[in-house]
């Protein structure tokens, strides 16, 4: 059987046998992928604690007909460590790991997306900004990379120049008012600039956002990214969005 290396962020684990873990990870060069790490959930396991979810790892593994099997990890980012001492830092997290599953194919590289996740997590993990506008602006970037882009300034039906009053779900972001349906939302404006600085990092913007554009923005953003998704996440109803320390000062 072939052994190959790459790097891996730990997407999520489950028990398998009485010893053993399966470990989903998003692999820079092999995309998703889904191995076994044997004996991890025993107390003497060497490398265990290195397949928690939130981890990015170097890790060696060999080709099996199904699952892939773990022979060694070394960590290059210990992130799962770190969010577990902060619960706005861990829900966001979780929330980014489990959308990440859902856009990425297994075995299908996509480099951008692990690129992305491994920023986001690193800016969590630092506390480079609120948690809360991490998670937004990752999930914006990673629904425009799997295809989704939404406009927040410009029509996303007709590309009338913007901005516009109205935003639109199926239409893929704001809307003018001959492209507006029945249903479509009337976000306030400083919502529809927080959304287009967070898909474009423009963070000195995002930073300055109020409390209520922050509301309004990140109820949009998971009903746009769940709406493409076809499916739930399930993490995003346990996310804190209670502001961070660092922007109620």
């Amino acid at each position: 059987m072939a052994t190959y290396r790459d790097v891996g962020i730990v997407l999520r684990t489950h028990k398998l046998g009485e010893t053993d873990r399966i470990v989903t990870m998003l692999t820079r060069g092999r995309g998703e992928i889904r191995a076994v790490a044997k004996g991890v959930r025993r107390t003497r396991s060497k490398f265990g604690a290195r397949l928690e979810p939130g981890m990015i790892v170097d890790l060696q593994c060999y080709e099996g007909r199904s699952l892939d099997t773990v022979t060694q990890a070394e960590i290059i980012a210990p992130y799962g460590e770190r969010f577990t001492r902060d619960y706005g830092a861990f829900t966001a997290a979780t929330a980014m790991l489990e959308t990440a599953e859902r856009l990425v194919e297994e075995h299908e590289a996509v480099p951008q997306q692990f690129n992305l996740l491994a920023g986001a997590l690193a800016s969590l993990a630092h506390r480079e900004h609120d948690a809360g506008l991490v998670l937004d602006s990752y999930l914006l970037r990673a629904v425009a990379i799997a295809g989704w882009a939404p406009s927040f300034v410009d029509c996303a039906g007709c590309g009338a120049t913007g901005p516009h009053r109205a935003f639109n779900l199926a239409s893929g972001g704001a809307v003018c008012y001959s492209c507006r349906t029945p249903g479509s939302a009337a976000p306030h404006p400083e919502t529809f600039a927080l959304l287009a600085a967070l898909l474009t990092g423009d963070w000195e913007v995002a930073d300055a956002g109020s409390p209520g554009a922050r509301k309004e923005s990140s109820g949009l953003v998971a009903a746009y990214v769940q709406w493409h998704l076809e499916r739930g996440v399930r993490s995003f109803r346990l996310v804190d969005r209670t502001p961070s320390l660092e922007t109620t000062r």
